[in-house]
């Protein structure tokens, strides 16, 4: 039996003279526009109610056919890269598929971070760039890239449309691609002929996928397998991670542990897909995790991956994670399902589906054999995380501790916060200290960790909150000084689109994950992570005033040439009320500088003084072993 099609094609480049379809020939039931005018009625008609985009030439048929009838909102962003982290921002917040449309050539380059960030996450987009026309595809016309190819092995799909009447179906598809199955970034590459000429437009279009059949029930006895696992285990662990975010599995996840008495440990991007306070709920593993939750997925007997990939910074050394447990893999990606751990029972399918149909197994299997005693495992688990609690160090020279400003803004935020994060050490900071009280509510690069993310993905994430939420979803991005710098021009976008986007830096002046291995891994060699801001003099700058230290950048005056409000913090007492303050403002960004001490680290072993015997850890990751060393 042939092979089902690879899931990236596009439409064939005509190898020679474009001609005219005849009369006979064209599709006339529907009405006639342009294809550019065609991708705006087809947004609309997909119930698309928000886009994120900048123009350039190769593009402008269809922002020339964007104007005040138009139904989505369009906002314009300053750099194309935001453009598509604002929609993976909006994606994440609303469950909807987020949309941007660029231009081609640089403007195409420059969203591929995005949609590689997209596709490490599993976040449903659609990216519209623009072409050159068909006829002067492969001539190094001006802006001309290769888009599809360029973007080849980080979507979930491509299209290249060099037909104005393929427009409506190839949007259809698209968009149906992105957000079923695996979610995950789709591209649609435009030509401008295909954008000038004209079509005859209907609707609805009748899609071809042929091969396209993504499996959301589990099929045959994997069920009652997994359910019999969970009756022999003593030590079970739910290890839950972004796909049972994207399936929007909180309430399933949460019975399934009520169900079975297992503990629930987090990834990165599953953070608050049950509620802290629940006192199943063990933290995050892995790398930077709780001691509880690393801990105990090391002792466990079974560990039940729902929706998570087994990652390296979860797993450190493969052979050494886990290793006593047997393995029950949910995952509606069946590439993932055995890729890096041996599975035991797999189940493809997609997850709220799975453990809907799961659970009620367990609970005819425990009716028939009892339900295993876990009072042990737990008198285990509980020991753990009373003997090694999240702590930190203060800092000794005077400024604030990191750790004690992600707390403090926590605990002044409305429990439907939407919690934003660059990339680096202030991301785990706020992955450790957030209480997070529901679930979508935190939006950070996981798998890619790309710094910049942060405030486009705060920016899509507020125009989320104003369009499901009206609002009442206050967003808090908590950046670095060094991420934060490779996207500031959004601030911007901000002001311009009225986006109450509150902002906190916690600024070290330095980059700080990469310092931190530094000082390591390399005998504190500091090569090129020092950012020096605070050590600029004016006499460097303006020739007079040689003794006055300078902010290079001011981040105040930053926000404020942005017309953003902004304030600085170097005491507990002034981050009190600037964070007090801050939460008041709702119409218009503001942007907090925290001063914080430039030599805090994320290690929660270092904090909490644990030893490998103490969990019966032995990670391959070596940050890990450096330490406890």
């Amino acid at each position: 039996m042939a092979l089902p099609t690879p899931l990236q094609a596009f439409s064939a480049v005509p190898k020679g003279p474009v001609e005219k379809l005849s009369a006979d020939k064209r599709i006339v039931n529907g009405e006639k526009m342009t294809g550019a005018q065609a991708v705006v009625r087809a947004l609309e008609d997909l119930g698309v109610e928000d886009v994120f985009g900048l123009p350039g030439g190769a593009i402008l048929p269809v922002y020339d056919a964007i104007n005040d009838e138009t139904k989505f909102r369009f906002v314009l962003v300053r750099h194309e890269q935001a453009a598509g982290h604002a929609a993976e921002g909006y994606a994440v917040a609303t469950g909807k598929v987020g949309v941007c449309i660029v231009t081609s050539g640089p403007g195409a380059t420059n969203v591929v971070t995005a949609i590689a960030d997209a596709n490490m996450d599993s976040i449903p987009m659609v990216v519209i760039t623009g072409q050159v026309g068909v006829n002067a595809i492969g001539t190094d016309a001006f802006q001309e890239a290769d888009i599809v190819g360029i973007t080849y092995p980080v979507v979930k799909h491509s299209y290249l449309v060099t037909s104005a009447q393929d427009i409506p179906r190839v949007l259809t598809e698209a968009y149906h691609i992105a957000r079923t199955g695996r979610p995950g970034p789709v591209v649609v590459d435009l030509t401008k002929t295909a954008q000038t000429e004209e079509l005859f437009y209907s609707w609805p279009q009748r899609m071809i996928l042929p091969g396209y059949n993504p499996t959301t029930k589990a099929h045959g006895r994997v069920l009652s397998n997994a359910a019999k696992l969970f009756g022999q285990s003593y030590r079970p662990v739910l290890y839950v991670g972004g796909g049972a975010v994207r399936s929007d599995a909180g309430e399933q996840v949460k019975r399934l542990s009520d169900v079975t008495g297992a503990p629930i440990v987090t990834t990165l991007p599953a953070r608050g897909i049950v509620p802290e306070s629940d006192p199943a709920v063990l933290g995050m593993l892995g790398m930077h995790g709780t001691i509880a939750a690393t801990g105990a997925v090391q002792q466990c007997d079974l560990l039940v991956s729902i929706g998570a990939r087994f990652d390296d910074r979860v797993t450190g050394s493969l052979p050494d994670f886990a290793p006593a447990a047997r393995v029950i893999h949910i995952d509606i990606d069946p590439a993932e399902i055995g890729k890096n751990r041996q599975v035991d029972v797999p189940i493809v399918g997609d997850v709220s589906t799975v453990l809907d149909d799961l659970i009620p197994e367990i609970e005819r299997y425990q009716a028939i054999n009892g339900k295993p005693d876990l009072e042990a495992w737990w008198d285990t688990v509980n020991d753990l995380r009373e003997k090694y609690p999240m702590q930190y160090d203060e800092s000794p020279d005077g400024t604030l501790a990191p750790q004690w400003v992600v707390e403090e803004l926590s605990r002044q935020a409305s429990p439907d916060t939407i919690w934003v994060s660059g990339v680096g050490q202030h991301q785990m900071w706020a992955a450790q200290f957030i209480d997070f009280h529901k679930p979508h509510s935190w939006i950070s690069s996981g798998g890619l960790g790309t710094m910049g993310f942060g405030l486009p993905a705060a920016l899509g994430a507020q125009v989320g909150s104003d369009r499901d939420f009206d609002g009442k979803k206050p967003v808090w991005l908590i950046d670095g000084d060094g991420s934060f710098q490779m996207t500031s021009e959004e601030l911007a976008a901000l002001f311009f689109n009225h986006l109450p986007v509150k902002i906190a830096i916690l600024n070290n002046s330095v980059y700080g994950m990469v310092r931190q291995w530094q000082t390591l891994f390399y005998k504190n060699h500091y090569s090129a992570t020092n950012l020096m801001d605070g050590e600029a003099r004016q006499g460097d700058v303006i020739g007079e005033g040689a003794d006055e230290i300078m902010d290079v950048p001011d981040f105040v005056k930053l926000a404020e040439a942005y017309g953003c409000i902004g304030m600085r913090a170097f005491t507990k007492e002034q981050a009190e009320e600037a964070i007090r303050k801050a939460n008041e403002i709702n119409d218009r960004p503001v942007l907090i500088d925290f001063r914080v001490w430039k030599d805090a680290m994320v290690w929660p072993m270092v904090a909490a003084g644990a030893s490998n015997s103490d969990v019966t850890y032995k990670p391959g990751v070596q940050p890990l072993k450096g330490i406890q060393d």
